[in-house]
């Protein structure tokens, strides 16, 4: 196909208090999409990508300027680590050692903390079809223990943009990466989702707590396998497209924000697919990860103004975000969490768009 092109340019200045540094925007062009993805947080700032008559529109929810991204925000386009979702009481065990972390969520740890992966400085490479971000997280950042250095890619080919997540670390660690951009497919700064048909390929699915941890008190062996429930009979049916609004309405659902259990296999496969009709735009998700959480904006109030001075009202926007089952890493029977040193955690996500 045709080539990438990438180039980059100065977004900002982050502020003294924040260590300072130059923050860059990368912008990766095919024929058919845009991305640009910035250097603080490895956030997807914007993705461009056409309707069936050609025209192109930013689906990803976010910000102008640097500004926005250094206020509070729902980790717009950012990847969150080192262990995405949420840490029940921010406490786990590692070869007999309990580690507390900072809780940021209610009772729970969410997104690696106060000072997450989303939130710092990445180093960047520039690669003939995208950009490779690094940084070392130091020994007892937010709580976790061990040296864990991590490489984030995204390159670009025709209207496929490629997440590759790698690391390794220097003592055990729980680690679970992934990207938190907010898709509105008939553009970003549309009023709702609820005109978009979803569907996942999974048969079961997590239920939680008040606190959004997975519940069941039986953790005995893997053959009782705690709350890993059925989606069969269940408003957590996605395996054929709904169509949202109706799907919510009709189940009387304040929406979802749940991890869906995929396949256990490492190979590449289609796990999610979202379509806008009006305007024919799709997305698919494969994925080598184990899980992905489904989450539709709930929490978004009106209240941040995003780009072009637009406001984000409640199911404006939804997330899919692949990553390991939350709390993993304290419940024994879910997949394995941890990280050894001599080890490699290496996950890739993959989003195609096109028109159907």
């Amino acid at each position: 196909g045709a080539m990438t092109e990438v180039k980059r340019e100065v977004f900002g200045q982050m502020p003294q208090e924040e260590g300072g540094g130059v923050v860059e925007k990368f912008i990766l062009k095919s024929d058919s999409m845009k991305v640009e993805i910035l250097s603080l947080g490895c956030i997807i700032a914007a993705l461009e990508t056409k309707d069936r008559d050609g025209e192109f529109s930013d689906v990803v929810l976010g910000f102008d300027t640097l500004e926005g991204y250094m206020k509070k925000h729902p980790f717009f386009g950012a990847v969150v680590g080192r262990v995405a979702n949420r840490i029940a009481k921010g406490r786990f065990t590692v070869d007999g050692k309990e580690y507390q972390l900072t809780l940021n969520d209610g009772p729970n740890s969410l997104h690696g903390g106060a000072r997450g992966f989303d939130k710092v400085l990445w180093s960047p490479q520039v690669l003939p079809n995208g950009v490779c971000f690094f940084r070392l997280s130091p020994d007892g950042e937010e709580g976790y223990p061990g040296d864990l250095k991590v490489w984030v890619t995204y390159t670009l080919s025709g209207g496929e943009l490629t997440i590759n997540y790698r690391a390794q670390t220097s003592k055990t660690t729980p680690i679970s990466l992934t990207n938190h951009a907010y898709f509105n497919l008939a553009g970003q700064g549309s009023q709702d989702i609820y005109n978009h048909e979803i569907s996942i390929e999974a048969d079961s699915y997590l239920p939680v707590d008040d606190t959004k941890i997975p519940t069941g008190a039986c953790w005995c062996c893997s053959s009782c396998p705690g709350e890993v429930a059925a989606v069969q009979g269940t408003s957590f049916d996605l395996r054929w497209p709904v169509d949202l609004g109706k799907h919510l309405q009709k189940f009387h659902l304040d929406g979802f924000d749940h991890n869906f259990c995929l396949q256990q296999a490492q190979a590449r496969r289609l796990v999610a697919r979202a379509r806008h009709p009006p305007t024919g735009r799709a997305m698919e998700v494969h994925t080598t990860q184990p899980g992905i959480q489904f989450y539709t904006g709930n929490n978004l109030d009106g209240s941040l103004k995003g780009k072009g001075a637009i406001v984000y009202p409640k199911h404006s926007a939804f997330c899919l975000e692949t990553q390991n089952w939350p709390d993993a890493v304290n419940k024994p029977h879910f997949p394995n969490a941890l990280l050894q040193p001599g080890e490699e955690y290496n996950h890739t996500t993959w989003l195609v768009f096109n028109t159907a």
